[in-house]
């Protein structure tokens, strides 16, 4: 493979297009960091016309179509298509492990999860690598930021539930994930770690390695939480990785939080 384009350079991209630079492959990009704007219609249609493969990582514009798809659709054929997804697609478990045979919920419907699962299956359409990503971590975007700033919550269980679980995935396994697809057959996979666990244990993770004591116990009321955040709580599953093991012969390098924390911290993070 020659050039990568990459359509919103964001954080994940970035690390994915340094890894492949490292490979030897040219990387074209739109985004706030990229070369290219997204609107510059004819300079990227000359880009995607000179590329091998095509990445997405920008997700659905409201309830609308993939915008990716909507204005340059015409232009990917031929050529390895790639797009990161999210495992919010599959909806809350109760705590179930889930993989990609599962249904995608809200497919068909309206709102932003229906949009996302919309997505997600329109690029599946066209024969794309999707990327089904968990809660992304890495340098600069983790637990240890949170308890840094004070920002850091443990929410008390509900003594009712089953309680909550999630999985995550740090930011280098997703473009060690996406090379690997780079020769894998289309499809979806997920790119999860292997010890999908409640945010608490995260965070008491966190400050065990910065040597502060771990926040309260808060009730989700107390705990003056954004609406995403609450949305994040009121969702509960398990992510199996088995088929990126499989075919893609891809092995996290962080198979749990507490080696990618501690990997964040070595860096700086």
């Amino acid at each position: 493979m020659r050039r990568l384009f990459v359509f919103g350079l964001g954080y994940s991209a970035k690390v994915i297009a340094a890894l492949a630079q490292r490979r030897g492959i040219e990387i074209v990009s739109t985004g706030r960091d990229g070369l290219l704007s997204f609107d510059d219609e004819g300079t990227v249609r000359m880009a995607l016309a000179d590329a091998d493969a095509v990445l997405s990582s920008v997700p659905p514009s409201g309830e609308g179509p993939d915008p990716v798809l909507e204005r340059y659709g015409d232009a990917l054929g031929g050529k390895w298509l790639g797009y990161l997804s999210s495992t919010g697609v599959y909806g809350d478990t109760g705590g179930a492990w889930v993989d990609e045979t599962a249904a995608l919920v809200g497919s068909g419907g309206t709102g932003r999860r229906a949009a996302r699962a919309e997505c997600d299956a329109a690029w599946l359409a066209r024969g794309a690598r999707v990327l089904r990503l968990p809660g992304i971590y890495g340098p600069g975007r983790s637990a240890l930021d949170r308890v840094r700033l004070g920002k850091a919550h443990r929410i008390a269980p509900d003594p009712a539930g089953p309680g909550q679980v999630f999985s995550r995935v740090h930011v280098d396994d997703i473009a060690s994930g996406v090379m690997a697809a780079l020769t894998a057959p289309p499809g979806a996979y997920n790119l999860a770690d292997d010890l999908p666990s409640n945010q608490n244990a995260v965070i008491e993770e966190a400050c065990r390695l910065l040597g502060r004591a771990p926040p309260p116990l808060l009730g989700l009321d107390e705990a003056g939480l954004s609406a995403p955040a609450r949305a994040f709580y009121a969702e509960n599953r398990r992510v199996a990785n088995g088929k990126a093991r499989r075919v893609l012969g891809w092995r996290p390098l962080h198979p749990t939080y507490r080696e990618g924390l501690r990997a964040v911290l070595a860096t700086g993070g």
